[in-house]
């Protein structure tokens, strides 16, 4: 299975999503997972993509596939005088089928996302968040059945804890470094950022592995031997 991928960054400078790209997220959202796509990476020699441990989603049956969003935050002691124009700025400028990426270097000072964020992101036609920091408002946000990835959760505000300073720009989320356009999917495992140039053959590795898997769980369950069905289809 192919997928033109070629000019998706290039919706960063505001290009509309296209429909190979809902048929993209579709596939990796029904057909993959984030296991066999972190298989697929280290195939390709790339060893680093998969989001620290301690990043989990609100709810475990969330999963999503899109392009990334970034948005970068850093910790403040002191009330700005104008604590939510980036912020704000940042929201609106979100296209059809992106993820939000929140960097905030790990801060656990507040929480920097919640459901008004969740309710805009939602609205602009986002298909998720992954923030490395911590989130409020869960009830409401599980409610909206917008997905989100986070660190914890925290009642308090932003306003004179922390404060976004930029957007899509690269950032470092959950140890990796996440440039915008690239491919996010999350899923109950984790969340695997797939470098754009990087996409096509990593889903084409992917999809191929998981339909050996298919054939070698339905000849275990046939009673076949281990040792023999890998010799066969060289997976585990």
């Amino acid at each position: 299975m192919s997928f033109n991928t070629e000019g998706h960054n290039q919706r960063t400078n505001g290009r509309p999503i296209a429909a190979t790209d809902l048929e993209l997220f579709s596939h990796i959202e029904r057909n993959l997972y984030t296991a066999v796509l972190s298989d697929a990476l280290d195939e390709m020699g790339i060893r680093d993509r998969a989001m620290g441990e301690h990043l989990r989603p609100l709810s475990p049956d969330l999963v999503f596939a899109g392009w990334a969003r970034t948005v970068s935050c850093m910790d403040l002691h002191y009330v700005h005088e104008d604590s939510y124009s980036l912020e704000i700025e940042a929201l609106d400028s979100v296209l059809p089928g992106e993820v939000l990426v929140v960097a905030t270097g790990g801060s656990k000072r507040n929480a920097p996302w919640g459901e008004l964020l969740s309710t805009a992101a939602m609205a602009r036609g986002a298909r998720g968040a992954v923030v490395d920091g911590l989130v409020r408002d869960v009830k409401k946000i599980l409610k909206l059945g917008f997905p989100v990835f986070t660190a914890g959760i925290k009642p308090v505000d932003s306003r004179g804890r922390g404060i976004v300073v930029d957007y899509n720009v690269p950032v470092e989320c959950g140890g990796v470094v996440v440039s915008p356009g690239d491919l996010i999917v999350a899923d109950f495992d984790g969340i695997i950022a797939i470098q754009a140039e990087k996409v096509d053959e990593a889903i084409r590795l992917a999809t191929d592995k998981v339909e050996r898997e298919n054939s070698t769980r339905e000849e275990l369950l046939q009673g076949a031997y281990l040792r023999d069905v890998y010799n066969k289809y060289g997976v585990l």
